[in-house]
């Protein structure tokens, strides 16, 4: 199986275009690498493509990603797009691939009915970009040799869908949901928003080979304590590495590759040389980067 980080930021991407916070003034700087917004690209043979996410930078992630160019005049090797939820540095890359060019949208019925009660995703060609409802814990085939199966995670709705103060932020249903790959024998997940590790998600991804997962913030209180938004990690919906119910502690008994994903611009664990890069590396680890490629 084989995977490329499109995109490895949380929503703004590094740098973010208002914030000038240390890491964003480094991203500009040139001493951190920049991050595009959340995507994943899969492949079972390296010739056909799944993404995962449609980031607002999908053409710039295109571009740069010598596997995903055209094989001919509007020929692409891209077959499908799944969504894991409606956050708009999710499905706004949509718009971007309206070119006349076939391929399938998989997600569940809650999220498509997003795609569907919105007008302006009506460019996107019915006659060539079809939708495809999936159910979870129910496997679909995106792509030649590959399965998927999407599962539920604690989450909350997009932001754009919240009414009022009162968000569940640890629903369970198809508004946020993880994929289950498995291709040749080998097994990975993909979880890029997650508000909670509970006990029934370590049980899901036990036999995984390689997680991909949820690394928005560092600490919960992270956007409010240096002054850069006054939402926690939890109530953006998304679970902290550090702490005692946080990833890196809930997920250590994990013995396969992990692999931090959907990095909000403030999270310190960005600095390389940082107490906090050290404290997720000894416990196994990584960092996800732009243009990442892995291969299980």
């Amino acid at each position: 199986m084989y995977i490329k980080v499109l995109g490895a930021g949380a929503g703004g991407g590094l740098p973010q275009w208002n914030c000038g916070c240390r890491n964003c003034n480094d991203a500009r700087a040139g001493h951190l690498p920049a991050m595009t917004q959340s995507s994943l690209a899969v492949s079972a043979n390296g010739q056909d493509w799944a993404v995962l996410n449609a980031s607002p930078d999908i053409r710039q992630q295109f571009a740069d990603t010598p596997q995903l160019a055209p094989t001919g005049l509007r020929v692409s090797p891209l077959r499908s797009v799944v969504l894991t939820n409606g956050d708009i540095d999710h499905v706004a890359g949509l718009l971007t691939l309206r070119e006349k060019t076939p391929f399938t949208v998989f997600a569940t019925a809650q999220t498509l009915e997003i795609l569907e009660t919105n007008a302006v995703f009506g460019v996107l060609d019915p006659a060539l970009v079809s939708r495809s409802p999936i159910a979870l814990e129910a496997a679909f085939t995106p792509l030649t040799g590959m399965e998927i199966t999407a599962f539920a995670v604690p989450g909350k709705v997009a932001l754009y869908l919240e009414q009022g103060d009162d968000v569940d932020t640890n629903a369970m249903g198809e508004q946020t949901i993880g994929l289950r790959l498995s291709a040749s024998g080998r097994t990975v997940f993909y979880i890029p928003g997650c508000a909670a590790v509970t006990d029934a998600l370590l049980a899901q991804v036990a036999d995984a080979d390689l997680l991909l997962f949820d690394g928005t913030v560092w600490q919960n209180d992270e956007m409010p304590t240096m002054g850069a938004g006054a939402k926690t990690g939890a109530r953006m919906g998304h679970v902290a590495m550090d702490g005692p119910d946080g990833s890196i502690a809930r997920l250590a008994g994990l013995t396969c590759r992990k692999v931090f994903v959907h990095i909000n611009n403030t999270n310190p664990a960005l600095q390389p040389d940082g107490p906090e890069r050290a404290t997720l590396s000894a416990a196994g680890w990584d960092i996800a980067a732009d243009g990442m490629e892995i291969t299980v």
